[in-house]
């Protein structure tokens, strides 16, 4: 099924750079919300529920008499940082900057909000999910959820009022050739979980340490051991990353401190693997210290699951995606990425897919998310809207 909406790019270019200039953090997108409902009610969508999940976003487009029903998301939000980009549409909003290119997500979910509603070619209902938070994992926002948007919005009743038969959504991939769309069968990114370990020692003077438990060297020691989890504690075949990015201890060069805190974080890519490296990490963690004499507390959170595509529908998915670009501009990736992402909360109710979509694999487009420098490309917008309109079709088609 060919899409082609390259006549809406100067429109979708306008808006992404607008939404860019002014970026908004998790559960605070209020201006974003505003601008997105505006384009909403030009375009004529059927429905529009606001207030989901704090400041998340559900239009509803219908054509036909089915009942049938899909949901496509797109998230809104942006990240705490300082933009270096030198553009005419920088952010205007000093330390936030859409460094993960959700902006262009929420332009291509308007891109096939506006065909759509002008087109119809479907039968049932399509839910536009603009949703708040992705990157809030941990932060409490008015009306949020302490899990991100993806909880927030399910929490308050995503599936309950708006029934779906699946859910889609995807990611702009810098590193991937601007426009070709990627994707794999089974896990594509992994669980996000975070944790804190606090050791508790005995402080005095650096001079006499024979009459303290030193926290610091105690630490030492869990870093050095906790590089052991992957290495001789996880399936060769499986993939795992802890990692240890945060030591905080002492007050003066001649202080043995009482305490020493660190922090860092796990990702895995199954249930087993993320059970398995939580209880390893605790053992070291406890059993070091006890033999130094220290005791020390793992506090573990966990976060976004790991993301699975389901292989008979991303295969289905995989065909759609090839209509739309061309079986050489579709790229199977060999491998699943350590990264989290929150739709996977989604696919925990319902079924669902999720797609990768290439920013660049040089120059500008190539700068990796999250950082400070990274470009979206408004070319590839298109293709992403393109893809949303021909998912609609496929999986609601007229009679």
């Amino acid at each position: 099924m060919s899409v082609d909406l390259t006549s809406l790019e100067a429109d979708m270019t306008a808006w992404r750079r607008h939404i860019h200039q002014h970026p908004e953090l998790g559960f605070h997108e209020d201006a974003t919300v505003r601008f997105i409902l505006g384009l909403l009610d030009q375009f004529g969508v059927d429905e529009v529920a606001t207030g989901i999940g704090g400041t998340g976003i559900v239009a509803t487009i219908r054509a036909g008499a089915s009942d049938r029903a899909i949901g496509i998301r797109a998230d809104i939000d942006a990240l705490p940082m300082t933009e270096l980009t030198e553009s005419d549409h920088k952010s205007c909003t000093p330390g936030v900057m859409h460094a993960c290119g959700h902006d262009g997500h929420t332009t291509m979910l308007l891109g096939a909000a506006k065909h759509l509603a002008a087109t119809r070619n479907f039968d049932g209902a399509v839910h536009l999910i603009f949703q708040p938070a992705e990157e809030s994992l941990g932060y409490q926002g008015p009306g949020g959820d302490r899990d991100g948007g993806a909880s927030a919005m399910i929490r308050d009743g995503l599936f309950d009022h708006f029934p779906m038969e699946a859910i889609f959504g995807i990611h702009n991939r810098p590193g991937i050739a601007a426009g070709k769309l990627a994707g794999r069968a089974g896990a594509l990114y992994a669980a996000a979980d975070k944790f804190e370990i606090v050791v508790s020692g005995k402080g005095g003077h650096a001079a006499r340490p024979h009459l303290t438990v030193d926290p610091i060297v105690v630490a030492a020691q869990i870093i050095v051991a906790v590089q052991s989890i992957v290495a001789r504690n996880t399936d060769p075949m499986d993939a795992a990353v802890v990692s240890i990015c945060k030591v905080e201890a002492g007050t003066a060069f001649n202080i043995i401190a009482d305490e020493a805190r660190m922090g860092g974080t796990v990702r895995t890519l199954s249930r087993a693997s993320q059970d398995a490296t939580e209880q390893r990490l605790r053992d070291i963690v406890t059993g070091i210290a006890a033999s130094f004499g220290a005791t020390a507390e793992l506090h573990y959170e966990r976060g976004y699951p790991a993301l699975h595509n389901p292989p008979d529908l991303y295969a289905r998915v995989r065909d759609i995606a090839i209509g739309v670009v061309g079986a050489d501009r579709f790229v199977d990736l060999d491998a699943p990425g350590m990264g989290g992402e929150d739709f996977a909360r989604y696919l925990d109710v319902v079924p669902g897919c999720f797609l990768l979509l290439g920013n660049g694999d040089e120059g500008p487009g190539a700068v990796m998310l999250h950082n400070s420098h990274y470009a979206y490309d408004d070319s590839i917008s298109p293709t992403g809207a393109a893809l949303w309109v021909a998912l609609a079709e496929a999986f609601l088609p007229k009679a």
